[in-house]
């Protein structure tokens, strides 16, 4: 059998497993996906189950199992940190420190135990890496590149919050870092929670707001919040911060600065969120801009790779792809803390002599970031029969061609097909998708099937060969992770005046995919191949054919605040709670009109918290 290396991240938020066999990732999931708990924290059982399963593995096969980060550096910083805010922070520190007394400095006894409890055989040596490396690895080894500039932006790991690597054939070496408290993510995570939103979820929906709003506060941010030096390190003020002192992100200081209290969650949203949005945005784009191009000047490298949740901020890596810095970027799909079991798994992997066989075939080693479980039509014909459920079965060409059809009608269909993504996107495996000529789309999306608010935009999916046709983008854009503009060709010439602020700039038509399109023209693109996804490109093909549109809506099939759906049983659930039109559920279609009246005996929207 191959040499396995099982790799894990837990405890903090977004828990994940992933295996890798002779250096390659061959099945990675987040725990949330089975335990049905968004941004799951806890140790990832369900997802260890699965990757072991998916290769026919028991614990006895593994040879290693690395752990994504280093806790008794972390204690250490957590304990220099409290005593470093005495005494203000002792009401935190008084929470916080029975956890780290008691299992969290121990977390590879405990993370040992946990792996004996799911009684598939003996436990392997667990071989801890820092956080950091574990996203660089992630960033690195998959990416195409034989070397690179790897950049890792985050909150923080143990220490670290932005590090500078350079990677070479299996090699990576470490050249630069910025410490905690000093951290662009903590930054950015400080005015998710001033505008109301959760920390460490809500922050894409503070990338979403960004366009609405104008930078009025940038200069604010820069004067009093940031110390940015023109190689792009950085410090912060740090007496505007309340995360050294407290359990919260922002205080007094920030009430000062920004004009009064935080806006209080689903409170509503007001100029300021916008322009306080915007205003953040901006700033991070500019210091992302100087880390990438002190990663250029520092390695001399023409290719710059990326990981850490600041990397999930798609606008920033459209400007560093537009800035033309660098030849190309790649961005690691699963870019968070779940990435992080990966690029454990990968570091030691290499350290054991595994190869990066993917170089060379002119992809990346991700297998299009399609590693988790999968259902065969006879899977899904026995639940379908099992519970009663009308369908009808077509070949893979009819299945497209029937989508494609509903689709054109503008009919909103859930598309469940082949492996589950790794990560926070849906790349058309687990997809809603739409008609983005539709220009009532967005909302009905949004409010009708995703039961989330109004401002958050959808992306498109476009046939990787007609992209340039619809956006103006540089380089491939697999995995969803770069902004791009939409083409001027495609855009809508419109009398908006500047009295048309906030939410009502969705009320104005942008261009000829409106559904897609934010309200700066722009658009988080996805391209898509038959190598990466064979199902989704026939489907894309096809809906071409008879609308000649190369673009479809794809917005993740789940509901807000539920984890992205995993099993054929949830899929149908999201299906029948929402008023998605049709399934299309491996070779089977089911259309609404045609099932039975759908019964729960609770209210399931009372089962999913908000995001």
């Amino acid at each position: 059998m191959s040499d396995l290396v099982l790799g894990l991240s837990a405890y903090y938020h977004d828990s994940a497993a992933a295996l890798v066999a002779d250096g390659v990732p061959v099945a990675a999931a987040q725990e949330e996906r089975f335990s049905r708990v968004r941004h799951d924290p806890a140790f990832p059982a369900l997802a260890v189950r699965y990757c072991l399963e998916e290769v026919g593995a028991s614990l006895d096969d593994v040879s290693a199992v690395a752990y994504y980060e280093d806790p008794a550096l972390k204690f250490r910083r957590v304990l220099a940190t409290f005593a470093g805010a005495a005494p203000g922070g002792f009401a935190s520190f008084r929470d916080t420190l029975p956890g780290w007394l008691s299992w969290k400095r121990r977390t590879t006894d405990v993370v040992r135990e946990e792996l004996a409890r799911l009684g598939l055989g003996r436990v392997p040596a667990i071989d801890v890496r820092r956080h950091h490396e574990s996203h660089a690895a992630s960033a690195f080894f998959p990416s195409p590149y034989e070397s690179a500039a790897v950049l890792c932006i985050d909150g923080v790991g143990e220490w670290a919050t932005t590090t500078l690597w350079h990677g070479r054939g299996t090699g990576l070496d470490a050249l630069a870092e910025i410490r905690f408290p000093h951290s662009l993510g903590l930054l950015y995570s400080a005015f998710t929670y001033f505008c109301g939103f959760k920390v460490d979820s809500g922050e894409y929906k503070l990338m979403g707001l960004a366009p609405y709003g104008k930078p009025r506060y940038a200069d604010v941010i820069r004067e009093k919040l940031i110390d940015v030096k023109s190689d792009g390190s950085f410090r912060l003020h740090m007496e505007y911060f309340e995360y050294l002192r407290g359990q919260v992100m922002t205080g007094r200081g920030f009430e000062t600065l920004f004009g009064g209290p935080r806006r209080s969650p689903e409170g509503p949203l007001t100029e300021r969120e916008f322009d306080l949005a915007a205003s953040v945005q901006q700033v991070t784009e500019e210091v992302v801009l100087l880390l990438a191009r002190n990663a250029r000047e520092r390695t001399g490298e023409r290719h710059l790779v990326l990981a850490g949740g600041v990397a999930l901020n798609c606008v920033a890596n459209g400007k560093i792809i537009d800035a033309g810095i660098f030849d190309e970027v790649w961005v690691q799909p699963a870019a968070g803390d779940a990435g992080g079991a990966l690029g454990a798994a990968l570091v030691v992997a290499s350290e054991r002599g595994a190869p990066r066989a993917h170089l060379g075939n002119g992809t990346d080693g991700m297998s299009g970031s399609l590693l988790g479980p999968q259902y065969s039509d006879e899977e899904i014909a026995a639940y379908l029969d099992g519970e009663n459920i009308p369908y009808t079965r077509l070949t893979e060409q009819d299945l497209a061609r029937e989508v494609a059809a509903e689709l054109a009608q503008g009919k909103i269909v859930g598309w469940f097909q082949g492996r589950m993504e790794f990560g926070p996107r849906a790349l058309g495996a687990r997809s809603i998708l739409g008609d983005p000529r539709d220009p009532v789309m967005q909302s009905a999306m949004n409010l009708k099937i995703k039961f989330r608010e109004s401002f958050r935009p959808f992306a498109p999916s476009v046939l990787a060969e007609d992209a340039k046709d619809y956006f103006e983008l540089h380089q491939e854009s697999p995995y969803m992770l770069v902004v791009t503009g939409v083409a001027p060709s495609r855009r809508i010439a419109t009398e908006q005046g500047s009295d048309v602020l906030g939410l009502d700039l969705l009320k104005v038509q942008r261009s000829t995919i409106p559904a897609v399109t934010h309200v700066d023209h722009s658009a988080r693109v996805q391209t898509v191949t038959a190598e990466r996804n064979a199902p989704y490109h026939r489907l894309l093909t096809e809906f071409k054919a008879l609308t000649d549109c190369s673009v479809l809506v794809n917005t993740s099939f789940n509901v807000r605040g539920e984890p992205i759906v995993a099993s054929p049983a949830q899929a149908y659930a999201c299906f029948m709670r929402t008023n998605i039109d049709s399934l299309a559920l491996g070779g089977f279609l089911l259309r609404k009109e045609g099932q039975p009246e759908w019964h729960e005996e609770t209210d399931w929207r009372d089962e999913i918290p908000l995001d």
